[in-house]
């Protein structure tokens, strides 16, 4: 049975619209009215790399068996849908048209399902060591999170690597590194059978006969999505420097020893929380993916353009080791260097924005 399936954002959303397209599921990107006007028209264009294959192969939603629609925040229709998608990244949710859309969700008691960096809230406080916590500090505005119930927000891991190519039109995706989404499971049986039946279609997906990467994997374990986070607090903002960014693989590989310290260390903290060793991924498997990783990360990209918010895991990660007696010194010096370089632009832009 085809299932209706609503993804906020059109850029890294795309990959996983791309994925339920191919097993036969429909899916609404909400994006700003000139892409929503390019997808109607046009469909979305993903690059990604078959296994065994030296060149990466472009697959056009208009050649897929699911329906693909895009639709501005304001024209969405909620009684459609299954399941929502949350893939903007999180400053993006302080939209007025977006939190409005947002307030409707939550009213609508739909089952969420975010492949965002930053964890939603009330994915959070479904763990009882942060059920009580303060994190609000750590988003732009938390606001966004208040009116949703904690059971029906669930956090999916967006491991693969995947980037908007800035020659580009905005309806081509190019994925960098095809791992697998990660998803902890809902409270509601009945919402984890819909998450089950999207993993096993899309499992069951070939394209030419071979098999296509970018898997949804769904855990019983509230914990698998937080193995991200070593990997972001070791990595990607650690891309961010007082400087000029640098890639993630120089990041990871410029002082492996302390690459390492930081990674377990973050890995400590998710198991303080209840997470188990097998919910987490060891550093040498990431640090060789890191190997491929040449670009610097999205949140160091958008640091260097001057944006004035970004998705603040670091500051996240800080928080949640302070107030369970775990502190780090390396935490502490990366989300001061990210302070840093995001005050920067502000003084340099001549904002007030606080």
């Amino acid at each position: 049975m085809a299932r209706n399936i609503l993804i906020l954002g059109a850029s890294y959303g795309s990959l996983l619209a791309t994925k339920l397209l191919m097993a036969g599921h429909n899916v609404t990107l909400v994006c700003r009215k000139k892409t929503a006007e390019l997808i109607n028209r046009e469909g979305t264009e993903v690059r990604i790399k078959l296994r065994d294959e030296p060149t990466h192969r472009s697959i056009f939603s208009r050649d897929l068996p699911g329906k693909l629609d895009a639709a501005t925040p304001d024209a969405v229709d909620l009684s459609r849908y299954d399941l929502v998608g949350l893939a903007m990244q999180e400053p993006q949710y302080t939209n007025h048209t977006i939190r409005v859309l947002m307030v409707k969700i939550a009213e609508a008691k739909l089952p969420c399902l975010s492949i965002m960096n930053m964890p939603p809230l009330p994915y959070l406080k479904r763990i009882p060591a942060l059920a009580d916590s303060n994190l609000e500090e750590a988003y732009t505005n938390a606001m966004v999170w208040e009116r949703f119930t904690p059971g029906l927000v669930t956090l999916c891991s967006p491991d693969p690597q995947a980037f908007r190519p800035p020659e580009e039109a905005a309806n081509v995706l190019h994925v960098g590194l095809p791992t697998n989404f990660k998803a902890a499971a809902f409270e509601d049986a009945k919402h984890n059978e819909l998450l089950r039946e999207l993993e096993r279609d899309i499992d069951a997906v070939t394209l030419d006969g071979h098999d296509v990467p970018v898997k949804l994997k769904v855990f019983d374990s509230l914990f698998v999505p937080l193995a991200k986070w070593s990997m972001l607090l070791t990595g990607n903002y650690r891309c961010i420097t007082r400087t000029e960014p640098q890639a993630i693989r120089d990041a990871v590989h410029g002082d492996l020893a302390r690459s390492k310290s930081i990674y377990e260390h973050v890995d400590a903290i998710a198991r303080k929380l209840g997470a188990d060793p097998s919910d987490q991924v060891p550093f040498e498997k990431y640090a060789k993916a890191a190997e491929s990783l040449l670009k610097p990360s999205s949140a160091a990209r958008a640091v260097a353009a001057g944006a004035p918010f970004i998705e603040r895991v670091d500051l996240l990660v800080k928080l949640i080791a302070q107030q369970i007696g775990m502190p780090n010194p390396e935490i502490d010096q990366t989300v001061q260097t990210v302070d840093f370089k995001l005050n920067e632009k502000i003084v340099l832009g001549g904002s007030t924005a606080q």
